[in-house]
């Protein structure tokens, strides 16, 4: 089993019977498995971030209860998919230093939740940054109304279809 095989039957299980599931306890018992496009490692990119033009100043994201979210730009990311050059920017969560990328693509709203997904790229050694779009997820909210989630900047929007990671979640409440 690969390491996103893994990932995904983990993810599965934690749906389905965590206390900490984003599903109410309704949607656990008619859960069966969240839907995913198939593994594409193209979609996979190992990136330095560019920092020209950024700042170590908080932004403010919106949320979908309307709540505001403060990160910090970490630089963008470039990158071609399907011959298309796509330009992301990568924050960071203050604090705690983790990596976040919002984004919406040309899925939205018909493959994929319509807000948007998330990636969490890994930092490495050397400096680079791993981008791989077949861990993109659906935040909580995609599932249901009980969560803030941050709503992907401008910036952030592609009309690009980026087809990997997870899909819509048809059972939202």
């Amino acid at each position: 089993m690969s390491r996103l095989e893994r990932f995904r039957t983990n993810k599965n299980k934690f749906f389905k019977e965590h206390e900490n599931s984003p599903l109410t306890p309704e949607q656990k018992e008619r859960f069966v498995k969240l839907e995913y496009f198939p593994e594409d490692e193209a979609l996979r990119f190992e990136v330095t971030l560019d920092t020209e033009g950024t700042t170590q100043e908080p932004v403010t994201m919106g949320t979908t209860t309307g709540e505001p979210k403060e990160f910090i730009p970490a630089g963008w990311a470039h990158m071609e998919i399907d011959g298309e050059p796509i330009k992301l920017m990568v924050f960071k969560e203050p604090g705690r230093g983790r990596l976040f990328l919002p984004f919406r693509d040309g899925t939205a709203g018909d493959e994929t939740y319509a807000v948007g997904r998330y990636l969490d790229p890994q930092s490495k050694p050397d400096g680079t940054v791993i981008i791989d779009f077949n861990m993109a997820y659906s935040p909580y909210c995609a599932y249901n109304d009980n969560f803030a989630c941050p709503i992907p900047p401008f910036q952030n929007v592609t009309k690009t279809p980026i087809r990997a990671g997870e899909k819509s979640y048809p059972d939202k409440v």
